[in-house]
Protein backbone atom coordinates (compact mmCIF):
# COMPACT_ATOMS: atom_id res chain seq x y z
CA UNK A 1 0.00 0.00 0.00
CA UNK A 2 2.74 2.34 0.81
CA UNK A 3 4.69 1.97 -2.44
CA UNK A 4 1.23 2.39 -4.15
CA UNK A 5 0.98 5.53 -2.61
CA UNK A 6 3.83 6.68 -3.14
CA UNK A 7 3.71 5.83 -7.27
CA UNK A 8 0.46 7.50 -7.14
CA UNK A 9 1.65 10.74 -5.31
CA UNK A 10 4.91 11.05 -7.76
CA UNK A 11 2.59 10.74 -10.56
CA UNK A 12 -0.17 13.40 -9.70
CA UNK A 13 3.03 15.54 -8.88
CA UNK A 14 4.49 14.81 -12.51
CA UNK A 15 1.10 15.82 -14.08
CA UNK A 16 0.91 18.95 -11.97
CA UNK A 17 4.21 20.46 -12.95
CA UNK A 18 3.87 19.16 -16.77
CA UNK A 19 0.36 21.39 -16.19
CA UNK A 20 2.06 24.20 -15.06
CA UNK A 21 4.65 23.80 -17.71
CA UNK A 22 1.85 24.04 -20.28
CA UNK A 23 0.37 26.70 -18.45
CA UNK A 24 3.75 29.16 -18.17
CA UNK A 25 4.16 28.17 -22.02
CA UNK A 26 1.30 30.81 -22.91
CA UNK A 27 1.39 33.24 -20.28
CA UNK A 28 4.84 34.03 -19.88
CA UNK A 29 5.10 35.35 -23.06
CA UNK A 30 1.83 36.58 -23.98
CA UNK A 31 0.13 37.03 -20.32
CA UNK A 32 -2.76 35.45 -18.57
CA UNK A 33 -5.40 36.98 -21.23
CA UNK A 34 -4.13 34.96 -23.64
CA UNK A 35 -6.66 31.93 -23.73
CA UNK A 36 -9.56 34.25 -23.74
CA UNK A 37 -8.89 36.03 -26.19
CA UNK A 38 -7.65 32.71 -28.36
CA UNK A 39 -11.03 31.63 -27.22
CA UNK A 40 -12.79 34.48 -29.36
CA UNK A 41 -11.68 32.27 -32.69
CA UNK A 42 -13.66 30.33 -34.79
CA UNK A 43 -10.67 28.88 -36.28
CA UNK A 44 -9.41 25.22 -35.76
CA UNK A 45 -5.61 25.06 -34.26
CA UNK A 46 -3.29 24.49 -32.09
CA UNK A 47 -0.21 25.84 -30.24
CA UNK A 48 2.44 23.62 -29.54
CA UNK A 49 6.02 24.19 -27.56
CA UNK A 50 9.31 23.02 -29.34
CA UNK A 51 11.02 23.72 -25.97
CA UNK A 52 8.99 21.43 -23.76
CA UNK A 53 9.99 17.48 -24.06
CA UNK A 54 8.01 16.13 -27.48
CA UNK A 55 6.78 19.31 -28.79
CA UNK A 56 3.53 19.49 -27.01
CA UNK A 57 0.21 21.09 -27.52
CA UNK A 58 -0.59 23.88 -25.18
CA UNK A 59 -3.22 25.43 -26.68
CA UNK A 60 -5.97 24.37 -28.55
CA UNK A 61 -9.41 26.17 -29.97
CA UNK A 62 -12.80 24.96 -29.41
CA UNK A 63 -12.95 24.62 -33.32
CA UNK A 64 -9.83 22.17 -33.24
CA UNK A 65 -11.54 19.88 -30.54
CA UNK A 66 -15.43 19.88 -31.81
CA UNK A 67 -13.40 18.80 -35.65
CA UNK A 68 -11.25 16.11 -34.23
CA UNK A 69 -14.08 14.65 -30.97
CA UNK A 70 -11.35 14.79 -28.68
CA UNK A 71 -11.70 17.13 -24.79
CA UNK A 72 -9.26 19.31 -24.34
CA UNK A 73 -8.20 17.19 -21.38
CA UNK A 74 -7.37 14.57 -24.07
CA UNK A 75 -5.43 17.08 -26.19
CA UNK A 76 -3.45 19.39 -24.11
CA UNK A 77 0.25 17.79 -23.25
CA UNK A 78 0.16 15.85 -26.54
CA UNK A 79 2.42 16.04 -29.59
CA UNK A 80 0.10 15.92 -32.14
CA UNK A 81 1.14 12.81 -34.22
CA UNK A 82 -2.48 11.55 -32.40
CA UNK A 83 -3.94 12.89 -35.63
CA UNK A 84 -2.26 10.78 -37.76
CA UNK A 85 -3.25 7.14 -38.67
CA UNK A 86 -2.37 4.26 -41.47
CA UNK A 87 -3.59 5.88 -44.82
CA UNK A 88 -1.52 9.22 -43.84
CA UNK A 89 1.07 9.72 -46.32
CA UNK A 90 4.37 9.58 -44.30
CA UNK A 91 6.12 11.79 -46.52
CA UNK A 92 3.52 14.59 -46.05
CA UNK A 93 4.41 14.05 -42.19
CA UNK A 94 8.06 14.29 -42.94
CA UNK A 95 7.95 17.74 -44.70
CA UNK A 96 5.84 19.06 -41.38
CA UNK A 97 9.01 17.56 -39.35
CA UNK A 98 11.68 19.10 -41.66
CA UNK A 99 9.97 22.34 -41.47
CA UNK A 100 9.35 21.89 -37.99
CA UNK A 101 13.33 21.14 -37.30
CA UNK A 102 14.21 24.22 -39.99
CA UNK A 103 11.95 26.41 -38.17
CA UNK A 104 9.57 27.39 -41.30
CA UNK A 105 6.36 27.69 -42.47
CA UNK A 106 4.52 24.68 -43.92
CA UNK A 107 1.13 23.72 -46.03
CA UNK A 108 0.37 20.56 -47.17
CA UNK A 109 -2.99 18.53 -47.27
CA UNK A 110 -3.10 15.65 -45.26
CA UNK A 111 -5.58 12.75 -44.21
CA UNK A 112 -6.03 13.17 -40.22
CA UNK A 113 -8.13 10.68 -37.86
CA UNK A 114 -11.15 11.91 -35.29
CA UNK A 115 -11.22 10.38 -32.32
CA UNK A 116 -13.92 7.92 -33.43
CA UNK A 117 -11.74 6.31 -35.90
CA UNK A 118 -13.19 8.47 -39.00
CA UNK A 119 -10.86 10.05 -41.63
CA UNK A 120 -10.95 13.83 -43.18
CA UNK A 121 -8.77 15.63 -45.58
CA UNK A 122 -7.09 18.77 -43.74
CA UNK A 123 -5.43 21.46 -45.11
CA UNK A 124 -2.62 22.49 -42.19
CA UNK A 125 -0.90 24.80 -42.11
CA UNK A 126 2.03 25.44 -40.04
CA UNK A 127 3.89 28.72 -39.03
CA UNK A 128 6.61 29.54 -36.40
CA UNK A 129 6.34 32.06 -33.72
CA UNK A 130 9.83 34.11 -33.17
CA UNK A 131 10.66 35.61 -29.53
CA UNK A 132 11.96 38.84 -30.68
CA UNK A 133 14.25 39.22 -27.35
CA UNK A 134 15.41 35.53 -27.70
CA UNK A 135 15.80 35.40 -31.88
CA UNK A 136 14.01 32.05 -31.53
CA UNK A 137 10.95 29.89 -32.00
CA UNK A 138 8.96 29.95 -28.98
CA UNK A 139 5.60 28.40 -30.50
CA UNK A 140 4.55 27.14 -33.55
CA UNK A 141 0.99 27.57 -34.66
CA UNK A 142 -0.42 24.76 -36.38
CA UNK A 143 -4.03 25.61 -37.99
CA UNK A 144 -6.03 23.05 -39.56
CA UNK A 145 -8.97 23.51 -42.55
CA UNK A 146 -10.89 21.03 -43.09
CA UNK A 147 -10.91 20.55 -47.38
CA UNK A 148 -14.04 21.69 -48.30
CA UNK A 149 -14.33 19.54 -52.02
CA UNK A 150 -11.65 17.05 -52.66
CA UNK A 151 -10.15 16.71 -55.68
CA UNK A 152 -8.29 13.76 -55.36
CA UNK A 153 -4.69 13.04 -57.28
CA UNK A 154 -3.89 9.17 -57.13
CA UNK A 155 0.28 8.82 -57.19
CA UNK A 156 2.77 6.78 -56.66
CA UNK A 157 6.38 7.13 -54.71
CA UNK A 158 8.53 6.90 -57.63
CA UNK A 159 6.56 8.87 -59.88
CA UNK A 160 6.26 11.69 -56.92
CA UNK A 161 9.66 11.88 -56.55
CA UNK A 162 10.33 11.83 -60.12
CA UNK A 163 7.98 14.81 -61.14
CA UNK A 164 9.40 17.16 -58.29
CA UNK A 165 12.85 16.70 -59.45
CA UNK A 166 12.00 16.89 -63.03
CA UNK A 167 9.48 19.72 -62.79
CA UNK A 168 8.42 21.45 -59.31
CA UNK A 169 5.54 22.76 -61.19
CA UNK A 170 3.91 19.35 -61.42
CA UNK A 171 0.89 18.94 -59.73
CA UNK A 172 2.20 16.70 -57.12
CA UNK A 173 4.70 19.70 -55.70
CA UNK A 174 2.21 22.07 -55.38
CA UNK A 175 1.92 21.77 -51.71
CA UNK A 176 5.59 22.23 -51.82
CA UNK A 177 5.54 25.21 -52.97
CA UNK A 178 2.65 26.71 -52.04
CA UNK A 179 4.48 29.41 -49.30
CA UNK A 180 6.39 30.75 -52.25
CA UNK A 181 3.32 32.07 -53.82
CA UNK A 182 1.89 33.86 -50.84
CA UNK A 183 5.46 34.99 -49.70
CA UNK A 184 7.09 35.88 -53.03
CA UNK A 185 9.71 33.77 -52.24
CA UNK A 186 11.51 30.40 -53.02
CA UNK A 187 10.19 27.31 -50.70
CA UNK A 188 13.94 27.19 -49.80
CA UNK A 189 13.33 30.44 -47.88
CA UNK A 190 14.20 28.57 -44.61
CA UNK A 191 14.57 30.47 -41.24
CA UNK A 192 17.26 28.81 -40.13
CA UNK A 193 17.51 29.83 -36.62
CA UNK A 194 19.55 27.78 -33.81
CA UNK A 195 17.15 26.96 -30.67
CA UNK A 196 20.00 24.56 -28.60
CA UNK A 197 19.09 22.36 -26.63
CA UNK A 198 14.93 21.92 -28.30
CA UNK A 199 15.80 20.34 -31.45
CA UNK A 200 17.76 17.14 -29.27
CA UNK A 201 14.37 17.39 -27.23
CA UNK A 202 12.04 17.15 -30.55
CA UNK A 203 14.11 15.09 -32.04
CA UNK A 204 13.56 11.87 -28.97
CA UNK A 205 10.39 11.70 -30.63
CA UNK A 206 11.98 9.41 -33.77
CA UNK A 207 10.59 7.01 -35.33
CA UNK A 208 7.48 8.91 -35.71
CA UNK A 209 4.57 6.67 -34.02
CA UNK A 210 1.20 6.80 -35.71
CA UNK A 211 -0.45 6.61 -32.90
CA UNK A 212 -2.86 4.16 -35.05
CA UNK A 213 -1.27 0.61 -35.42
CA UNK A 214 1.81 1.91 -36.63
CA UNK A 215 5.03 3.17 -36.64
CA UNK A 216 6.25 5.02 -40.21
CA UNK A 217 9.71 4.02 -41.32
CA UNK A 218 12.10 6.44 -43.03
CA UNK A 219 11.81 8.48 -45.97
CA UNK A 220 14.45 6.04 -47.61
CA UNK A 221 12.71 2.99 -46.62
CA UNK A 222 9.63 3.95 -47.82
CA UNK A 223 11.23 4.69 -51.14
CA UNK A 224 12.70 1.39 -51.26
CA UNK A 225 8.80 -0.26 -51.13
CA UNK A 226 8.50 0.46 -55.01
CA UNK A 227 5.64 1.81 -56.85
CA UNK A 228 3.02 2.29 -54.05
CA UNK A 229 -0.42 4.02 -54.74
CA UNK A 230 -1.26 6.92 -53.11
CA UNK A 231 -4.20 9.10 -53.10
CA UNK A 232 -3.75 12.99 -51.86
CA UNK A 233 -6.22 15.85 -52.17
CA UNK A 234 -5.55 19.11 -52.89
CA UNK A 235 -7.58 22.13 -51.59
CA UNK A 236 -9.02 24.47 -53.12
CA UNK A 237 -7.81 27.99 -53.78
CA UNK A 238 -10.87 29.28 -51.39
CA UNK A 239 -9.59 27.05 -48.17
CA UNK A 240 -6.09 28.56 -48.71
CA UNK A 241 -7.14 31.44 -48.40
CA UNK A 242 -8.93 30.95 -45.34
CA UNK A 243 -5.96 29.12 -43.80
CA UNK A 244 -3.46 31.70 -44.66
CA UNK A 245 -6.72 34.66 -43.23
CA UNK A 246 -6.33 32.79 -39.91
CA UNK A 247 -2.60 32.40 -39.04
CA UNK A 248 -2.29 36.27 -40.23
CA UNK A 249 -5.03 36.69 -37.51
CA UNK A 250 -4.07 34.66 -34.94
CA UNK A 251 -0.17 35.55 -35.49
CA UNK A 252 -1.63 39.36 -35.24
CA UNK A 253 -3.35 38.69 -32.02
CA UNK A 254 -0.35 36.80 -30.21
CA UNK A 255 2.31 39.73 -30.99
CA UNK A 256 -0.54 42.07 -29.71
CA UNK A 257 -0.45 40.40 -26.35
CA UNK A 258 2.91 39.23 -26.14
CA UNK A 259 3.30 43.62 -25.85
CA UNK A 260 1.87 43.59 -22.35
CA UNK A 261 4.60 41.23 -20.75
CA UNK A 262 7.12 42.80 -22.60
CA UNK A 263 8.34 39.62 -24.83
CA UNK A 264 7.43 40.77 -28.23
CA UNK A 265 6.81 37.65 -30.69
CA UNK A 266 7.14 38.24 -34.45
CA UNK A 267 4.54 37.45 -36.74
CA UNK A 268 5.53 36.92 -40.46
CA UNK A 269 4.57 40.21 -41.65
CA UNK A 270 7.51 41.51 -39.72
CA UNK A 271 9.70 38.99 -38.70
CA UNK A 272 12.34 39.38 -41.52
CA UNK A 273 13.65 43.11 -40.54
CA UNK A 274 13.90 41.83 -37.25
CA UNK A 275 15.79 38.52 -37.44
CA UNK A 276 18.00 40.19 -39.87
CA UNK A 277 19.37 42.72 -37.09
CA UNK A 278 19.16 40.28 -34.49
CA UNK A 279 20.97 37.72 -36.39
CA UNK A 280 23.82 39.90 -38.54
CA UNK A 281 26.40 38.61 -40.41
CA UNK A 282 30.14 38.43 -38.29
CA UNK A 283 31.72 41.57 -38.04
CA UNK A 284 34.65 39.45 -39.48
CA UNK A 285 32.93 39.12 -42.49
CA UNK A 286 31.71 42.72 -42.75
CA UNK A 287 34.65 43.92 -42.05
CA UNK A 288 36.01 41.62 -44.83
CA UNK A 289 33.37 43.02 -47.32
CA UNK A 290 33.83 46.89 -46.27
CA UNK A 291 36.80 46.55 -48.04
CA UNK A 292 35.36 45.84 -51.38
CA UNK A 293 35.25 49.08 -52.75
CA UNK A 294 31.53 48.48 -54.78
CA UNK A 295 27.96 49.03 -54.43
CA UNK A 296 26.63 45.88 -53.35
CA UNK A 297 24.31 44.05 -51.27
CA UNK A 298 24.00 40.41 -49.46
CA UNK A 299 20.66 38.99 -48.91
CA UNK A 300 20.07 35.50 -46.89
CA UNK A 301 17.67 33.30 -48.70
CA UNK A 302 17.81 31.11 -45.69
CA UNK A 303 15.28 34.25 -44.18
CA UNK A 304 11.95 34.78 -45.36
CA UNK A 305 11.08 36.74 -47.87
CA UNK A 306 15.32 37.12 -48.40
CA UNK A 307 16.40 39.98 -46.62
CA UNK A 308 19.20 42.20 -46.93
CA UNK A 309 21.58 41.29 -43.97
CA UNK A 310 24.86 43.49 -45.19
CA UNK A 311 24.88 46.72 -47.30
CA UNK A 312 28.06 48.74 -48.76
CA UNK A 313 28.47 52.41 -47.62
CA UNK A 314 29.06 52.74 -51.37
CA UNK A 315 25.21 51.22 -51.98
CA UNK A 316 23.66 53.73 -49.27
CA UNK A 317 25.32 56.72 -51.37
CA UNK A 318 23.67 55.58 -54.53
CA UNK A 319 20.05 54.61 -53.45
CA UNK A 320 20.05 57.62 -50.53
CA UNK A 321 18.80 55.11 -47.81
CA UNK A 322 20.55 54.57 -44.43
CA UNK A 323 21.39 51.13 -43.42
CA UNK A 324 18.53 51.07 -40.72
CA UNK A 325 16.16 51.72 -43.76
CA UNK A 326 17.58 48.96 -45.51
CA UNK A 327 18.44 46.01 -43.20
CA UNK A 328 15.77 43.51 -43.26
CA UNK A 329 14.17 44.42 -46.68
CA UNK A 330 13.72 42.61 -49.51
CA UNK A 331 15.86 45.03 -52.58
CA UNK A 332 12.35 45.35 -54.15
CA UNK A 333 12.21 48.44 -52.19
CA UNK A 334 14.30 50.07 -55.04
CA UNK A 335 11.73 48.87 -58.25
CA UNK A 336 9.00 51.49 -59.38
CA UNK A 337 5.97 52.26 -61.36
CA UNK A 338 8.62 52.09 -64.55
CA UNK A 339 10.60 48.88 -63.63
CA UNK A 340 10.81 46.05 -66.46
CA UNK A 341 8.62 43.40 -64.92
CA UNK A 342 10.41 41.06 -67.40
CA UNK A 343 13.60 41.74 -65.56
CA UNK A 344 12.50 41.15 -62.27
CA UNK A 345 11.18 37.84 -63.24
CA UNK A 346 14.35 37.26 -64.56
CA UNK A 347 16.22 37.89 -61.42
CA UNK A 348 13.71 35.61 -59.44
CA UNK A 349 14.61 32.71 -62.06
CA UNK A 350 18.00 33.08 -61.38
CA UNK A 351 17.96 32.83 -57.71
CA UNK A 352 15.20 29.67 -58.23
CA UNK A 353 18.31 28.38 -60.82
CA UNK A 354 20.56 29.15 -57.86
CA UNK A 355 22.46 31.05 -60.90
CA UNK A 356 24.27 34.50 -61.86
CA UNK A 357 22.07 37.11 -63.89
CA UNK A 358 22.75 40.32 -64.97
CA UNK A 359 20.39 43.05 -66.09
CA UNK A 360 19.95 46.86 -66.64
CA UNK A 361 16.78 47.70 -64.82
CA UNK A 362 15.31 51.10 -63.51
CA UNK A 363 15.65 51.54 -60.17
CA UNK A 364 14.72 54.35 -57.64
CA UNK A 365 15.96 56.33 -55.13
CA UNK A 366 14.59 57.12 -52.03
CA UNK A 367 14.01 60.34 -52.90
CA UNK A 368 11.96 59.10 -56.10
CA UNK A 369 14.66 59.93 -58.45
CA UNK A 370 15.03 56.71 -60.85
CA UNK A 371 18.10 55.96 -62.09
CA UNK A 372 19.35 52.92 -64.53
CA UNK A 373 21.41 50.29 -62.86
CA UNK A 374 23.51 47.89 -64.26
CA UNK A 375 22.60 45.09 -61.77
CA UNK A 376 24.67 41.92 -61.35
CA UNK A 377 23.12 39.05 -59.35
CA UNK A 378 25.00 35.77 -57.98
CA UNK A 379 24.84 32.79 -55.37
CA UNK A 380 27.32 33.04 -52.92
CA UNK A 381 28.49 29.74 -51.65
CA UNK A 382 29.91 28.86 -48.00
CA UNK A 383 32.95 25.54 -48.15
CA UNK A 384 30.16 22.90 -47.81
CA UNK A 385 28.71 24.14 -51.37
CA UNK A 386 25.58 25.43 -50.52
CA UNK A 387 24.40 28.60 -51.18
CA UNK A 388 24.60 31.00 -47.93
CA UNK A 389 23.77 34.03 -49.32
CA UNK A 390 22.90 36.03 -52.88
CA UNK A 391 24.70 38.60 -53.56
CA UNK A 392 23.76 42.15 -55.53
CA UNK A 393 26.45 44.21 -57.07
CA UNK A 394 24.61 47.63 -58.64
CA UNK A 395 26.27 50.38 -60.82
CA UNK A 396 24.37 53.20 -61.71
CA UNK A 397 24.77 53.65 -65.99
CA UNK A 398 22.29 56.27 -65.98
CA UNK A 399 24.14 58.43 -68.40
CA UNK A 400 26.48 56.00 -69.95
CA UNK A 401 25.38 53.81 -73.37
CA UNK A 402 25.72 50.06 -72.77
CA UNK A 403 28.62 50.15 -74.96
CA UNK A 404 30.63 52.65 -73.71
CA UNK A 405 30.31 51.03 -70.10
CA UNK A 406 34.17 51.22 -69.45
CA UNK A 407 36.44 52.42 -66.33
CA UNK A 408 39.64 52.51 -66.29
CA UNK A 409 40.27 49.91 -69.08
CA UNK A 410 37.65 47.31 -67.24
CA UNK A 411 34.11 46.90 -68.50
CA UNK A 412 31.55 46.98 -65.58
CA UNK A 413 30.84 43.18 -65.84
CA UNK A 414 34.36 42.86 -65.07
CA UNK A 415 34.07 45.05 -62.41
CA UNK A 416 31.04 43.41 -60.69
CA UNK A 417 31.96 39.74 -61.66
CA UNK A 418 35.56 41.31 -59.69
CA UNK A 419 33.57 42.07 -56.59
CA UNK A 420 31.26 38.72 -56.68
CA UNK A 421 34.81 37.21 -56.63
CA UNK A 422 36.40 38.98 -53.01
CA UNK A 423 32.52 38.33 -51.85
CA UNK A 424 33.07 34.21 -52.29
CA UNK A 425 36.81 34.36 -51.10
CA UNK A 426 35.74 36.16 -47.72
CA UNK A 427 32.17 34.08 -47.55
CA UNK A 428 34.37 30.69 -47.97
CA UNK A 429 37.52 31.67 -45.32
CA UNK A 430 35.39 33.39 -43.01
CA UNK A 431 32.03 31.87 -42.74
CA UNK A 432 32.94 27.96 -42.69
CA UNK A 433 31.12 24.74 -43.53
CA UNK A 434 27.83 26.00 -42.27
CA UNK A 435 26.33 30.04 -42.06
CA UNK A 436 26.82 31.27 -38.52
CA UNK A 437 23.20 31.79 -38.23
Amino acid sequence: MGCELLVKESRMSTESSSSQLLEESLNKPYSNSIREALDQYEYNFVLTDPCLLDHPIVYASEGFLKMTGYSRGEVLGRNSRFLQGPETDRRTVLEIREAIRQEKSCQVSILNYRKDGTTFWNFFHLAPVFSKEEGRVIHFLGLQTPISECSRVCRSAATDMFACSTNRNHPTCVGKDLFSQHASSANSSNNLIYFGSCRREFFRDCPVDMGHGGIYNSFAEDGNKGIEEKHTCEAKESDKQKALTGVTDILSKLAHFSKLTGKTVLNRRCESADLARLTPISSSLSIALSRIQQSLVLADPHLHDMPIVYASNLFLQLTGYSRDEVLGKNCRFLQGQDTNQEDIIKIRQSIEAEQSCTVRILNYRKDGSPFWNHLHTAPVRNASGKVAFYVGVQLDVTDIEEDKQKDNGMTSNMKQLGAVGAVRVAVRSLLGVEPSR
